[in-house]
Protein backbone atom coordinates (compact mmCIF):
# COMPACT_ATOMS: atom_id res chain seq x y z
CA UNK A 1 0.00 0.00 0.00
CA UNK A 2 1.29 3.38 -1.05
CA UNK A 3 2.11 5.86 1.91
CA UNK A 4 0.50 9.27 1.20
CA UNK A 5 3.01 11.48 -1.36
CA UNK A 6 2.56 15.02 1.43
CA UNK A 7 3.76 13.70 4.87
CA UNK A 8 1.73 14.05 8.00
CA UNK A 9 0.97 16.48 10.87
CA UNK A 10 1.23 14.25 13.53
CA UNK A 11 1.13 10.25 14.29
CA UNK A 12 -0.64 8.16 16.68
CA UNK A 13 0.59 4.65 17.99
CA UNK A 14 -2.15 2.36 19.58
CA UNK A 15 -5.18 2.01 17.60
CA UNK A 16 -7.37 0.51 20.41
CA UNK A 17 -10.75 2.28 21.04
CA UNK A 18 -9.69 5.72 22.51
CA UNK A 19 -6.42 5.82 20.05
CA UNK A 20 -8.98 5.30 16.82
CA UNK A 21 -11.58 7.69 17.82
CA UNK A 22 -8.57 10.09 18.77
CA UNK A 23 -7.11 10.03 15.37
CA UNK A 24 -10.39 10.32 13.62
CA UNK A 25 -10.73 13.50 15.62
CA UNK A 26 -7.86 14.92 14.62
CA UNK A 27 -8.39 13.93 10.91
CA UNK A 28 -11.72 15.30 11.24
CA UNK A 29 -10.58 18.64 12.54
CA UNK A 30 -7.88 18.81 9.23
CA UNK A 31 -5.05 18.05 10.67
CA UNK A 32 -3.45 14.57 8.07
CA UNK A 33 -2.24 12.32 10.37
CA UNK A 34 -0.34 8.65 10.25
CA UNK A 35 -1.70 6.01 12.73
CA UNK A 36 0.29 2.84 12.89
CA UNK A 37 -0.45 -0.61 15.61
CA UNK A 38 1.62 -3.31 16.22
CA UNK A 39 -1.65 -5.94 14.96
CA UNK A 40 -2.34 -4.32 11.44
CA UNK A 41 -5.65 -5.25 11.45
CA UNK A 42 -6.50 -2.24 13.77
CA UNK A 43 -4.70 0.00 11.30
CA UNK A 44 -7.00 -1.57 7.82
CA UNK A 45 -10.20 -1.00 10.94
CA UNK A 46 -8.55 2.46 11.29
CA UNK A 47 -8.14 3.83 7.51
CA UNK A 48 -11.55 2.24 6.97
CA UNK A 49 -13.30 4.36 9.02
CA UNK A 50 -11.68 6.86 8.34
CA UNK A 51 -12.79 6.68 4.70
CA UNK A 52 -16.69 6.14 5.94
CA UNK A 53 -16.73 8.86 8.03
CA UNK A 54 -15.91 11.61 5.24
CA UNK A 55 -12.72 10.50 3.53
CA UNK A 56 -10.46 11.66 6.52
CA UNK A 57 -7.25 12.48 5.77
CA UNK A 58 -5.55 9.78 7.89
CA UNK A 59 -2.89 6.82 6.67
CA UNK A 60 -2.52 3.92 7.86
CA UNK A 61 1.34 2.77 8.06
CA UNK A 62 2.65 -0.77 8.49
CA UNK A 63 6.05 -1.01 10.39
CA UNK A 64 7.27 1.47 13.03
CA UNK A 65 9.92 3.21 10.18
CA UNK A 66 7.50 4.15 7.71
CA UNK A 67 5.73 5.43 10.37
CA UNK A 68 7.94 7.89 11.64
CA UNK A 69 8.90 9.06 8.44
CA UNK A 70 6.09 9.69 7.16
CA UNK A 71 5.59 12.48 9.85
CA UNK A 72 6.58 16.00 9.00
CA UNK A 73 9.63 17.46 11.42
CA UNK A 74 9.55 17.80 14.21
CA UNK A 75 8.08 14.15 14.33
CA UNK A 76 5.04 14.36 17.85
CA UNK A 77 3.57 11.13 18.24
CA UNK A 78 1.24 10.37 20.46
CA UNK A 79 1.39 6.87 22.15
CA UNK A 80 -2.05 5.13 23.23
CA UNK A 81 -0.78 2.18 24.66
CA UNK A 82 -1.46 0.34 28.26
CA UNK A 83 0.17 2.26 30.85
CA UNK A 84 3.45 0.56 31.72
CA UNK A 85 6.11 -1.42 29.83
CA UNK A 86 4.45 -1.73 26.60
CA UNK A 87 5.19 2.94 26.53
CA UNK A 88 8.78 2.07 27.07
CA UNK A 89 8.42 -0.87 24.43
CA UNK A 90 6.58 0.99 22.05
CA UNK A 91 8.99 4.52 22.45
CA UNK A 92 11.86 1.97 21.52
CA UNK A 93 10.08 0.54 18.87
CA UNK A 94 9.53 4.78 17.53
CA UNK A 95 13.05 5.83 17.86
CA UNK A 96 15.22 3.21 16.83
CA UNK A 97 17.69 6.21 16.31
CA UNK A 98 15.83 8.74 17.89
CA UNK A 99 17.50 11.28 20.03
CA UNK A 100 16.94 14.52 21.40
CA UNK A 101 13.48 12.86 22.50
CA UNK A 102 10.76 15.28 24.06
CA UNK A 103 7.88 14.37 26.21
CA UNK A 104 4.83 15.05 27.10
CA UNK A 105 2.68 13.19 29.52
CA UNK A 106 -0.88 13.77 27.91
CA UNK A 107 -4.38 13.07 30.69
CA UNK A 108 -7.16 12.44 28.46
CA UNK A 109 -10.81 11.78 29.42
CA UNK A 110 -14.24 11.93 28.03
CA UNK A 111 -14.52 8.43 27.40
CA UNK A 112 -14.64 7.11 23.79
CA UNK A 113 -17.01 9.55 22.89
CA UNK A 114 -14.97 12.34 24.18
CA UNK A 115 -11.72 11.37 22.25
CA UNK A 116 -13.90 11.35 19.18
CA UNK A 117 -15.85 14.16 19.37
CA UNK A 118 -13.93 16.71 21.71
CA UNK A 119 -11.88 15.47 25.15
CA UNK A 120 -10.80 17.58 27.76
CA UNK A 121 -6.85 16.86 27.57
CA UNK A 122 -4.01 17.76 29.83
CA UNK A 123 -0.60 17.70 28.70
CA UNK A 124 2.30 18.14 31.14
CA UNK A 125 5.92 17.97 30.45
CA UNK A 126 7.96 19.43 28.04
CA UNK A 127 6.91 23.20 26.89
CA UNK A 128 8.71 22.62 23.68
CA UNK A 129 6.75 19.78 22.87
CA UNK A 130 3.82 21.21 23.86
CA UNK A 131 3.91 24.23 21.80
CA UNK A 132 4.56 21.76 18.91
CA UNK A 133 1.37 20.52 19.01
CA UNK A 134 -0.58 22.85 20.72
CA UNK A 135 -2.56 24.11 17.47
CA UNK A 136 -3.57 20.52 17.05
CA UNK A 137 -4.36 20.04 20.79
CA UNK A 138 -6.67 23.68 20.55
CA UNK A 139 -8.62 22.44 17.99
CA UNK A 140 -9.56 18.70 18.73
CA UNK A 141 -9.73 20.04 22.66
CA UNK A 142 -13.54 19.87 23.96
CA UNK A 143 -14.89 23.66 23.33
CA UNK A 144 -16.34 25.66 26.23
CA UNK A 145 -17.66 29.43 26.22
CA UNK A 146 -14.07 30.20 27.59
CA UNK A 147 -11.96 28.16 25.30
CA UNK A 148 -10.75 24.78 24.16
CA UNK A 149 -10.28 21.98 27.69
CA UNK A 150 -6.90 22.08 27.17
CA UNK A 151 -3.94 23.81 28.61
CA UNK A 152 -0.45 23.49 29.39
CA UNK A 153 -0.32 21.97 33.14
CA UNK A 154 2.94 22.46 33.99
CA UNK A 155 6.37 20.31 34.14
CA UNK A 156 7.40 16.36 34.48
CA UNK A 157 4.31 13.93 34.96
CA UNK A 158 1.97 17.10 35.70
CA UNK A 159 -0.33 16.40 33.25
CA UNK A 160 -1.18 12.31 34.09
CA UNK A 161 -0.95 13.09 37.35
CA UNK A 162 -3.74 15.77 37.56
CA UNK A 163 -5.71 12.94 34.91
CA UNK A 164 -5.31 10.70 37.91
CA UNK A 165 -6.94 13.11 40.47
CA UNK A 166 -9.90 14.32 38.09
CA UNK A 167 -10.53 10.08 38.42
CA UNK A 168 -10.39 9.88 42.16
CA UNK A 169 -13.03 12.83 42.04
CA UNK A 170 -14.82 10.65 39.70
CA UNK A 171 -15.08 7.74 41.70
CA UNK A 172 -16.19 9.86 44.83
CA UNK A 173 -18.80 11.76 42.17
CA UNK A 174 -20.17 7.79 41.55
CA UNK A 175 -20.01 6.78 44.95
CA UNK A 176 -22.23 9.53 46.02
CA UNK A 177 -24.91 9.16 42.97
CA UNK A 178 -25.00 5.63 44.04
CA UNK A 179 -25.92 6.91 47.28
CA UNK A 180 -28.58 9.05 46.28
CA UNK A 181 -30.24 6.35 44.33
CA UNK A 182 -29.89 3.64 46.94
CA UNK A 183 -31.51 6.07 49.63
CA UNK A 184 -34.34 7.35 46.97
CA UNK A 185 -34.91 3.94 46.13
CA UNK A 186 -35.04 1.93 49.55
CA UNK A 187 -35.87 5.00 52.11
CA UNK A 188 -38.43 7.01 48.85
CA UNK A 189 -39.45 3.96 47.65
CA UNK A 190 -39.07 5.23 43.92
CA UNK A 191 -39.21 3.26 41.19
CA UNK A 192 -37.00 3.72 38.11
CA UNK A 193 -39.21 6.00 36.58
CA UNK A 194 -39.27 8.14 38.72
CA UNK A 195 -35.48 8.12 39.48
CA UNK A 196 -35.56 9.13 35.89
CA UNK A 197 -37.48 11.87 36.37
CA UNK A 198 -36.02 13.10 39.13
CA UNK A 199 -32.33 12.98 37.92
CA UNK A 200 -33.84 14.33 34.54
CA UNK A 201 -35.02 17.22 36.32
CA UNK A 202 -31.64 18.13 38.25
CA UNK A 203 -29.69 17.71 35.51
CA UNK A 204 -31.33 20.95 34.58
CA UNK A 205 -30.40 22.92 37.96
CA UNK A 206 -27.15 23.28 39.76
CA UNK A 207 -26.03 19.47 39.55
CA UNK A 208 -26.42 19.45 35.93
CA UNK A 209 -23.24 17.32 34.81
CA UNK A 210 -22.52 14.52 32.71
CA UNK A 211 -22.66 11.70 35.05
CA UNK A 212 -26.31 12.96 36.63
CA UNK A 213 -27.45 12.92 32.65
CA UNK A 214 -26.46 9.79 32.18
CA UNK A 215 -27.43 8.39 34.99
CA UNK A 216 -31.24 9.94 34.52
CA UNK A 217 -30.64 7.81 30.92
CA UNK A 218 -29.53 4.55 32.89
CA UNK A 219 -32.93 4.40 34.70
CA UNK A 220 -35.04 4.36 31.09
CA UNK A 221 -33.70 1.23 29.85
CA UNK A 222 -35.84 -1.64 29.44
CA UNK A 223 -34.47 -5.10 30.01
CA UNK A 224 -34.28 -6.88 26.58
CA UNK A 225 -33.76 -10.05 27.73
CA UNK A 226 -36.16 -9.74 30.64
CA UNK A 227 -38.96 -8.23 32.09
CA UNK A 228 -38.08 -4.60 33.60
CA UNK A 229 -35.54 -2.48 33.97
CA UNK A 230 -31.31 -3.84 32.40
CA UNK A 231 -30.47 -1.38 36.13
CA UNK A 232 -31.97 -3.69 38.22
CA UNK A 233 -30.35 -6.85 36.75
CA UNK A 234 -26.52 -5.67 36.84
CA UNK A 235 -24.03 -7.91 39.28
CA UNK A 236 -23.44 -5.25 42.11
CA UNK A 237 -19.36 -6.14 41.77
CA UNK A 238 -17.57 -2.66 40.75
CA UNK A 239 -14.57 -2.89 38.51
CA UNK A 240 -11.83 -0.44 38.45
CA UNK A 241 -8.45 0.29 36.40
CA UNK A 242 -6.29 1.72 39.28
CA UNK A 243 -6.85 5.25 38.99
CA UNK A 244 -8.71 5.89 42.74
CA UNK A 245 -6.36 3.43 44.22
CA UNK A 246 -3.19 5.88 43.13
CA UNK A 247 -5.10 8.66 44.22
CA UNK A 248 -6.09 7.75 47.81
CA UNK A 249 -2.26 6.23 48.18
CA UNK A 250 -0.76 10.05 46.57
CA UNK A 251 -3.00 11.65 49.12
CA UNK A 252 -1.14 9.40 52.01
CA UNK A 253 1.81 10.47 51.06
CA UNK A 254 0.68 14.33 51.22
CA UNK A 255 -1.04 13.81 54.53
CA UNK A 256 -3.93 15.25 52.75
CA UNK A 257 -7.03 14.26 53.98
CA UNK A 258 -9.26 12.38 51.17
CA UNK A 259 -11.89 10.98 53.21
CA UNK A 260 -14.62 10.73 49.83
CA UNK A 261 -12.85 9.50 47.67
CA UNK A 262 -11.37 7.16 49.84
CA UNK A 263 -14.99 5.81 51.12
CA UNK A 264 -15.53 5.16 47.22
CA UNK A 265 -12.39 3.22 46.98
CA UNK A 266 -13.20 1.06 49.98
CA UNK A 267 -17.28 1.00 48.45
CA UNK A 268 -15.75 -0.51 45.38
CA UNK A 269 -13.54 -3.40 47.59
CA UNK A 270 -16.54 -3.74 49.37
CA UNK A 271 -17.97 -4.59 46.29
CA UNK A 272 -16.42 -6.91 45.40
CA UNK A 273 -17.11 -9.14 47.90
CA UNK A 274 -20.42 -10.28 46.93
CA UNK A 275 -20.56 -14.15 47.93
CA UNK A 276 -19.55 -12.63 51.47
CA UNK A 277 -21.76 -10.18 51.32
CA UNK A 278 -24.18 -12.49 51.02
CA UNK A 279 -23.26 -14.79 53.91
CA UNK A 280 -23.06 -11.94 55.96
CA UNK A 281 -27.03 -11.13 55.23
CA UNK A 282 -27.31 -14.32 55.85
CA UNK A 283 -25.58 -14.67 59.43
CA UNK A 284 -27.15 -11.78 60.85
CA UNK A 285 -30.33 -12.67 59.93
CA UNK A 286 -29.63 -15.49 61.92
CA UNK A 287 -28.58 -13.77 64.58
CA UNK A 288 -31.59 -11.44 64.80
CA UNK A 289 -30.73 -8.47 62.60
CA UNK A 290 -33.78 -6.93 61.77
CA UNK A 291 -33.94 -4.49 58.74
CA UNK A 292 -35.61 -0.90 59.72
CA UNK A 293 -35.84 0.42 56.10
CA UNK A 294 -39.95 -0.73 56.78
CA UNK A 295 -40.26 1.57 60.13
CA UNK A 296 -38.30 4.15 58.64
CA UNK A 297 -40.40 4.89 55.58
CA UNK A 298 -43.64 4.85 56.78
CA UNK A 299 -44.20 8.21 57.13
CA UNK A 300 -41.83 9.29 54.61
CA UNK A 301 -42.69 12.78 52.85
CA UNK A 302 -41.18 11.61 49.24
CA UNK A 303 -40.60 15.28 47.71
CA UNK A 304 -38.99 16.19 51.18
CA UNK A 305 -36.80 13.51 51.10
CA UNK A 306 -35.50 14.25 47.39
CA UNK A 307 -35.46 18.08 47.57
CA UNK A 308 -33.28 17.12 50.69
CA UNK A 309 -30.69 13.88 48.84
CA UNK A 310 -30.69 16.76 46.34
CA UNK A 311 -28.88 19.55 48.45
CA UNK A 312 -26.97 16.23 50.26
CA UNK A 313 -25.64 15.33 46.52
CA UNK A 314 -24.61 18.82 46.51
CA UNK A 315 -22.82 19.36 49.37
CA UNK A 316 -20.61 16.12 49.28
CA UNK A 317 -19.67 16.62 45.84
CA UNK A 318 -18.06 19.99 47.08
CA UNK A 319 -15.94 18.20 49.71
CA UNK A 320 -15.14 15.27 46.77
CA UNK A 321 -13.59 18.33 45.01
CA UNK A 322 -12.20 20.79 47.51
CA UNK A 323 -10.17 16.92 48.38
CA UNK A 324 -8.54 16.63 44.77
CA UNK A 325 -8.30 20.09 44.74
CA UNK A 326 -6.54 19.76 47.56
CA UNK A 327 -4.25 17.06 46.41
CA UNK A 328 -3.45 18.86 43.34
CA UNK A 329 -1.93 21.61 45.34
CA UNK A 330 0.19 19.71 47.58
CA UNK A 331 1.48 17.90 44.41
CA UNK A 332 1.93 21.14 43.08
CA UNK A 333 4.26 22.45 46.37
CA UNK A 334 6.42 19.46 46.67
CA UNK A 335 7.18 18.89 42.94
CA UNK A 336 7.46 23.18 41.74
CA UNK A 337 4.57 22.55 38.87
CA UNK A 338 3.31 25.61 39.72
CA UNK A 339 -0.35 24.48 38.39
CA UNK A 340 -3.24 26.81 37.90
CA UNK A 341 -6.20 25.16 40.09
CA UNK A 342 -8.99 27.40 38.58
CA UNK A 343 -7.47 26.41 34.85
CA UNK A 344 -8.11 22.96 36.02
CA UNK A 345 -11.58 23.26 37.19
CA UNK A 346 -12.46 25.51 33.68
CA UNK A 347 -10.63 22.33 31.24
CA UNK A 348 -13.15 19.86 33.01
CA UNK A 349 -16.10 21.96 32.17
CA UNK A 350 -16.37 20.08 28.82
CA UNK A 351 -15.35 16.87 27.28
CA UNK A 352 -14.46 14.76 30.45
CA UNK A 353 -16.06 12.78 33.06
CA UNK A 354 -16.55 14.98 35.73
CA UNK A 355 -17.86 17.87 33.89
CA UNK A 356 -20.74 19.27 35.34
CA UNK A 357 -21.67 23.35 35.72
CA UNK A 358 -20.12 24.10 39.40
CA UNK A 359 -17.02 23.80 37.89
CA UNK A 360 -17.15 27.00 36.52
CA UNK A 361 -18.01 28.18 39.84
CA UNK A 362 -15.01 26.33 41.35
CA UNK A 363 -12.56 28.12 38.36
CA UNK A 364 -14.56 31.76 40.12
CA UNK A 365 -13.25 30.64 43.07
CA UNK A 366 -9.99 30.38 42.29
CA UNK A 367 -10.28 33.21 40.35
CA UNK A 368 -11.17 35.19 43.05
CA UNK A 369 -8.28 34.04 45.52
CA UNK A 370 -5.42 31.94 43.96
CA UNK A 371 -4.36 30.60 47.44
CA UNK A 372 -7.56 29.56 48.71
CA UNK A 373 -7.09 27.01 51.50
CA UNK A 374 -10.11 25.26 50.53
CA UNK A 375 -13.64 25.30 48.06
CA UNK A 376 -15.30 24.66 51.95
CA UNK A 377 -14.61 28.56 52.78
CA UNK A 378 -14.73 30.53 49.01
CA UNK A 379 -17.66 32.61 50.25
CA UNK A 380 -19.91 31.60 47.68
CA UNK A 381 -19.39 27.88 48.46
CA UNK A 382 -19.32 28.48 52.54
CA UNK A 383 -23.02 30.11 52.19
CA UNK A 384 -24.35 26.94 50.12
CA UNK A 385 -22.83 24.72 52.48
CA UNK A 386 -24.12 26.46 55.48
CA UNK A 387 -28.21 26.54 53.46
CA UNK A 388 -27.99 22.78 52.73
CA UNK A 389 -26.03 21.43 55.50
CA UNK A 390 -29.63 20.76 57.65
CA UNK A 391 -30.85 18.55 54.71
CA UNK A 392 -27.34 16.89 54.53
CA UNK A 393 -27.52 15.70 58.17
CA UNK A 394 -31.44 14.66 57.34
CA UNK A 395 -30.45 12.63 54.63
CA UNK A 396 -27.18 10.97 56.11
CA UNK A 397 -29.74 10.85 59.71
CA UNK A 398 -32.25 9.11 57.68
CA UNK A 399 -30.04 6.62 55.73
CA UNK A 400 -28.15 5.76 59.15
CA UNK A 401 -31.53 4.54 61.21
CA UNK A 402 -32.39 3.06 58.03
CA UNK A 403 -29.49 0.82 58.06
CA UNK A 404 -28.65 2.09 54.43
CA UNK A 405 -25.06 2.76 54.30
CA UNK A 406 -24.03 6.13 52.71
CA UNK A 407 -20.41 6.25 53.23
CA UNK A 408 -19.27 8.68 50.71
CA UNK A 409 -21.88 11.02 52.03
CA UNK A 410 -21.04 10.55 55.65
CA UNK A 411 -16.82 11.28 55.01
CA UNK A 412 -18.00 14.18 53.06
CA UNK A 413 -19.47 15.21 56.09
CA UNK A 414 -17.42 14.04 58.47
CA UNK A 415 -14.74 16.22 56.39
CA UNK A 416 -16.55 19.13 57.07
CA UNK A 417 -17.39 19.05 60.61
CA UNK A 418 -14.01 18.22 61.36
CA UNK A 419 -12.79 21.03 58.87
CA UNK A 420 -15.20 23.67 59.92
CA UNK A 421 -14.11 23.38 63.94
CA UNK A 422 -11.47 25.77 65.79
CA UNK A 423 -10.67 22.89 68.16
CA UNK A 424 -10.86 18.72 67.96
CA UNK A 425 -10.17 16.17 70.27
CA UNK A 426 -6.58 16.00 69.29
CA UNK A 427 -5.65 17.24 72.40
CA UNK A 428 -6.40 13.84 73.91
CA UNK A 429 -4.51 11.83 71.20
CA UNK A 430 -1.57 14.21 72.21
CA UNK A 431 -1.89 13.22 75.79
CA UNK A 432 -2.03 9.42 74.96
CA UNK A 433 1.09 9.67 72.80
CA UNK A 434 3.08 12.07 75.25
CA UNK A 435 2.17 9.28 77.95
CA UNK A 436 2.69 5.85 76.30
CA UNK A 437 5.54 7.17 73.93
CA UNK A 438 7.44 10.60 75.64
CA UNK A 439 6.11 12.45 72.00
CA UNK A 440 5.86 15.53 73.88
CA UNK A 441 3.08 17.98 73.39
CA UNK A 442 2.49 22.25 72.48
CA UNK A 443 0.29 24.01 74.58
CA UNK A 444 -2.74 26.69 73.53
CA UNK A 445 -1.25 29.25 75.84
CA UNK A 446 2.70 29.01 75.70
CA UNK A 447 5.54 28.19 73.27
CA UNK A 448 7.82 25.27 73.01
CA UNK A 449 7.32 21.30 73.66
CA UNK A 450 6.19 19.80 76.72
CA UNK A 451 6.28 16.10 78.55
CA UNK A 452 4.24 15.46 81.21
CA UNK A 453 4.33 12.17 83.83
CA UNK A 454 0.97 11.57 83.58
CA UNK A 455 0.44 8.09 85.31
CA UNK A 456 2.84 9.38 87.88
CA UNK A 457 0.64 12.40 88.94
CA UNK A 458 -2.90 10.23 87.77
CA UNK A 459 -1.59 7.75 90.94
CA UNK A 460 -0.81 11.35 92.58
CA UNK A 461 -4.11 12.30 92.87
CA UNK A 462 -5.38 8.83 93.69
CA UNK A 463 -7.07 7.73 91.01
CA UNK A 464 -6.64 6.60 87.24
CA UNK A 465 -3.94 4.40 85.61
CA UNK A 466 -2.81 3.32 89.27
CA UNK A 467 -6.48 1.31 89.92
CA UNK A 468 -5.32 -0.82 87.15
CA UNK A 469 -2.44 -2.19 88.41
Amino acid sequence: MESSPALSRIGLAGLAVMGQNLALNIAEKGFPISVYNRTTSKVDETVERAHTEGNLPLFGQYNPRDFVLSIERPRSVIILVKAGAPVDQTIAALSANGRGLLYLGMGVSGGEDGARHGPSLMPGGSHQAYTNVQDILHKVAAQVDDGPCVTYIGEGGSGNFVKMVHNGIEYGDMQLISEAYDVLKNVGGLTNEELGEIFSEWNRGELESFLVEITADIFRVKDDLADGFLVDKLLDKTGMKGTGKWTVQQAAELSVAAPTIAASLDCRYLSGLKEEREKAEEALKQAGFKEEIGSVTSGIDKKRLIDDVRQALYASKICSYAQGMNLLRAKSVEKGWNLNLGELARIWKGGCIIRAVFLDRIKNAYQRNQSLANLIVDPDFAKEMVQRQAAWRRVVGLAVAAGISTPGMCASLSYFDTYRRGRLPANLVQAQRDLFGAHTYERVDRPGAFHTEWTKLAQKSGSGVGALH
